[in-house]
């Protein structure tokens, strides 16, 4: 295990927006397995590969660009390490991108899914006020720790594995019709 850190350290020096990117991906997958398996209990030979490829996809696509990009604007936002910066950039990050990128997401979901204009709008007004919820008593904890105690390298990292729970329910959530 220690070898498998030191090579993600590795990579990371080398290569960090693409290993980034690539980490998000995995377990935004891992996350709809596991929603598919566990959550759903759908067994392997009723497990739909194609939708946790969408998922991938908006992991590779989506979540991992936005979300690595975004951290890089909140560091030159809210400067520091300090509790009280870690404070502030949690409370930017859960008012101003949390509800964007939440509704950004089932509705690429539901895009993915085939679904037209008019079903993806009720589908969002059904399930995004739950979502934002749910998002708020998971996410403001994380993201204290993730702010104050993670250097900005390794923050998308750390929150995609906190976020394979998330990406469980998140995948749940936008694939249920």
């Amino acid at each position: 295990m220690a070898g498998l850190w030191r090579s993600y350290q590795a990579l990371m020096a080398k290569r960090p927006w693409t290993v980034q990117i690539i980490t998000a991906g995995s377990l935004v997958g891992v996350g709809d397995v596991i929603s598919q398996q566990l959550i759903e209990r759908r067994g392997l030979a009723n497990h739909s590969m194609r939708r946790t490829a969408k998922m991938m996809s908006i992991g590779f696509f989506f979540v991992g660009p936005v979300v690595g990009g975004w951290y890089k604007v909140l560091d030159s936002i809210v400067n520091g390490g300090t509790k009280s910066a870690a404070l502030k950039k949690m409370l930017v990050d859960q008012v101003c991108f949390a509800p964007c990128f939440l509704g950004t997401f089932l509705g690429i979901s539901g895009t993915l899914n085939g679904l037209s204009v008019e079903e993806n709008v009720a589908k969002l007004k059904r399930d995004y006020t739950d979502a934002l919820i749910s998002n708020y008593y998971l996410w403001p904890a994380v993201q204290i720790a993730n702010f104050y105690f993670i250097p900005l390298h390794h923050r998308l990292a750390v929150v995609q594995i906190v976020a394979v729970v998330w990406n469980s329910y998140l995948s749940w959530k936008a694939n249920k019709l």
